[in-house]
């Protein structure tokens, strides 16, 4: 038997770089065998997937990537986040449970049965979301071994309208959100990042999205890891809710790359 695609990939940048371009829900591939356990229908299914995936964000990471002056470093998660979620909290710590959408989502983007009820999460947990929130733990120790310090800039994408599982979906939705934190976001990345995303239209922060993920070992306690997650809106770059990329993606792949190159520089 052909041993399993990996179910993410660490593409490595130059080593003087301390930016991690995390890519956590941009792909759609679930394994067979985590399928069976999704009682959604193939058309249900593909349709969930075209509102939950952050589509071609994994290529925008790629070709600011190549577009930077110091080549940053990409952890690409390769499935769904209909597989587990990397990003949740795996415990009670997580708001998204109340909507069945913690470390494994339960319910749908509209609030439909994903899973049924009673599912055991723990063996996907122990098979997906464990080693990889070791590996991007990992990835982020190399950074501050190598540079004394590391930035994760978190790439998402969002939809233009409101979606029923999202709980604070009723602020502004600009096209470019920076979701934040109060240790791991300092003034001068906030600032890094507006600058570079100006030619995008508005800049907003932390609305409908907030916060930014910092592995577990590192959240709260270390000031060298900095972090910012991007939210992009998908009117901006693709046909919505699963379509095509448009010309807006390499405007905002340059934009990306100018924040690579700020926070390098």
């Amino acid at each position: 038997m052909a041993p399993a695609a990996p179910s993410f990939e660490l593409l490595p940048g130059a080593e003087a770089s301390p930016v991690i371009l995390h890519v956590p829900h941009s792909a759609r591939d679930i394994p067979p065998a985590v399928r069976a356990g999704i009682v959604l229908d193939e058309e249900a299914l593909e349709r969930e997937l075209d509102h939950i995936t952050d589509a071609h964000t994994a290529r925008l990471a790629e070709t600011a990537a190549l577009l930077s002056a110091l080549t940053p470093w990409r952890f690409v998660n390769r499935l769904s986040r209909l597989v587990v979620d990397p990003e949740r909290f795996p415990d009670e710590r997580e708001e998204m449970v109340s909507v069945g959408m913690g470390a494994v989502y339960t319910r749908t983007t509209h609030r439909a049965v994903l899973r049924p009820d009673g599912s055991d999460p723990e063996p996907l947990l122990d098979r997906y979301f464990r080693p990889y929130a070791q590996a991007m733990t990992d990835a982020v120790a190399g950074r501050l071994a190598a540079t004394g310090r590391a930035v994760i800039v978190d790439v998402h994408s969002y939809p233009t309208a409101r979606l029923p599982y999202e709980l604070h979906g009723e602020g502004p939705r600009p096209p470019v959100c920076l979701g934040t934190d109060a240790l791991h976001t300092p003034p001068p990345l906030r600032a890094a990042a507006r600058e570079a995303f100006a030619g995008c239209g508005e800049v907003g922060l932390d609305s409908p999205f907030s916060g930014t993920y910092v592995p577990l070992a590192f959240h709260g306690t270390e000031p060298r890891v900095g972090a910012l997650m991007v939210e992009i809106r998908r009117d901006t770059y693709m046909t919505e809710p699963g379509g095509p990329a448009g010309p807006g993606l390499d405007r905002l792949a340059s934009a990306l790359a100018a924040l690579v190159d700020a926070v390098t520089g």
